[in-house]
């Protein structure tokens, strides 16, 4: 057998200043800490994470990226130059983002430049002040105190949403050191209002509620109060904002400060996974870090990512994970992928099972009513066993939903039905008719849903099951006609059996939606 010789790869000598440094950092570990942490912003937060959480840190290559992004802006705030761009960063949820840019960032930034002064936002003012809070915990931490021991909060600004830091100076062994008044942090919130307090850093993380999103008037609101910040600034050639938030809408504060500011705007777009995502990718270049096609294999791989999918409905995976807040149009399902059976096995562990009903009270043209009985099987599947439909005048639909319901109480003719839901439409005259229904059914399980949000957000949670294959249709004379409404959804003339096969299944997810105001 030929020896194998293996080859050692010696490293590079070092050069004096690098031995210098060695020297001193096994003299002095504590500055050595010191210098590493103050002069990165991503060792910073590695290095005091557990001062924040007792979770264990877990690096990525994007938190690195955004570590960068972050320590250029604040070196051009501290120059006092005119600031090169404001900064955009789209991530999915789960990823850090807030422990980086809401928590961490600030405290690093005061280390360096103990005077910038801070106001941070979010959707909520609980969340903002929680941010804050863990700043405050970290400088106040015994870890912080002993690699920055010149770095205090002001004893009489200290509070959750308000506290402002002062630098220490020793000049005189034994003796008290001197305060030099420093920066601070105002947290406030977009149902809140800020007076008397201007900064050189903005900070907007996630200012929008996910479950405001839809809403006109949340979208409203959000924009007045990015409007408002920008009064906020100490000056406006120089202090900047950052906003990090996940997409949510098309017209969602990415999307107004997109529209409003093209120029001196920076916009780092980070998708959670490739597949469908690659080309909103900002700046294009960091598509080459993603690992297998994802963001982060570790927070957001593929089992994650599909419960993910599974829970927001296609609409907000593509938002929230994807960065590509599309509303679904045409195609939405994929009809070709329904499993058809003659029957269920008497061995079919069903949980539940729901007949949902969209009604209509026209009885020539437009609308019509349609009743879906849904299960919720054990494995995670759906089964929809009946569909009726009809355009019905008021009398006969209520008479045609009463014996509907005294058929799907017979074991006879199939799984009983445990609860009935109604739409209630809004208003008093919608009211009513649930009234009215809910009365005709006297006797029964009845459920008056009263469903917010646009049809076809609603349905997209559906959706994504069936694009999964995970609803089962039981074969019958009603089928052809429900494919053809879903595959046309929502671009056909009727939409009622998609209607009522997502109120149906929504009543047995538990998934509620946001209102359209």
């Amino acid at each position: 057998m030929a020896n194998i010789t293996e080859k050692k790869h010696k490293a590079p000598p070092l050069d004096p200043d690098q031995k210098k440094e060695i020297h001193e950092a096994l003299q002095n570990p504590v500055q050595a800490i010191r210098t590493l942490t103050k002069g990165s912003l991503f060792h910073f937060i590695r290095f005091f994470w557990d001062t924040y959480s007792e979770d264990k840190f877990v690096p990525n290559w994007h938190i690195k990226i955004l570590c960068k992004e972050l320590e250029e802006v604040a070196k051009e705030v501290a120059k006092g130059e005119r600031k090169l761009h404001d900064l955009i960063i789209n991530v999915p949820p789960g990823t850090t983002k807030t422990a980086t840019v809401s928590i961490m960032f600030p405290v690093w930034c005061w280390v360096n430049w103990h005077w910038m002064r801070f106001i941070t936002s979010s959707h909520s003012a609980t969340l903002s002040q929680e941010s804050a809070e863990y700043s405050r915990d970290i400088i106040r931490s015994e870890k912080f105190k002993m690699i920055f021991p010149d770095l205090d909060i002001k004893q009489d600004k200290d509070a959750k949403s308000n506290f402002r830091v002062v630098k220490k100076e020793f000049h005189t062994p034994g003796h008290a050191p001197r305060l030099k008044s420093g920066g601070g942090r105002v947290s406030t919130s977009v149902d809140a209002r800020i007076m008397g307090f201007h900064a050189h850093l903005i900070i907007i993380d996630d200012i929008i509620d996910p479950k405001r999103a839809l809403s006109e008037v949340g979208l409203e609101t959000a924009q007045n109060h990015m409007k408002t910040l920008a009064s906020r600034k100490t000056n406006k050639k120089v202090s900047t904002t950052i906003m990090i938030m996940q997409r949510l809408h098309q017209e969602d504060p990415t999307g107004y400060m997109l529209k409003k500011q093209k120029k001196n705007l920076k916009h780092i777009c980070l998708p959670g996974e490739l597949n469908e995502y690659a080309k909103f990718v900002k700046p294009p270049e960091l598509v080459d870090y993603y690992v297998d096609g994802l963001l982060d294999v570790n927070r957001l791989g593929k089992s994650e990512l599909e419960e993910m999918k599974a829970d927001l409905g296609q609409y907000g995976y593509a938002g929230q994970v994807g960065q590509n807040p599309t509303p679904p149009g045409g195609g939405m399902f994929k009809v070709e992928r329904f499993p058809i059976i003659a029957a269920l096995t008497s061995d079919t562990n069903i949980v539940r099972t729901v007949r949902y009903w969209d009604k209509a009270g026209t009885q020539d043209g437009g609308a019509r009513t349609a009743g879906v009985k849904m299960s919720q099987l054990k494995n995670g599947k759906y089964v929809i066993h009946h569909v009726l439909k009809g355009q019905w005048s008021t009398d006969n639909r209520e008479r045609i939903i009463k014996s509907t319901a005294e058929i799907d109480n017979d074991p006879d003719y199939g799984k009983v039905v445990d609860q009935i839901g109604i739409e209630q439409e809004p208003g008093s005259g919608g009211k009513e008719s649930a009234e009215a229904t809910k009365k005709n059914l006297a006797g029964f399980s009845v459920h008056a849903d009263r469903p917010t949000g646009d049809k076809v957000y609603r349905a997209d949670p559906f959706s994504v099951q069936v694009n999964e294959g995970n609803v089962i249709l039981i074969d019958g004379d009603w089928i052809e006609e429900f494919k053809e409404e879903l595959e046309l959804f929502p671009n056909g003339t009727f939409k009622d059996q998609v209607d009522a096969a997502s109120g149906a299944f929504n009543m047995l997810t538990g998934k509620r939606y946001v209102r359209i105001l």
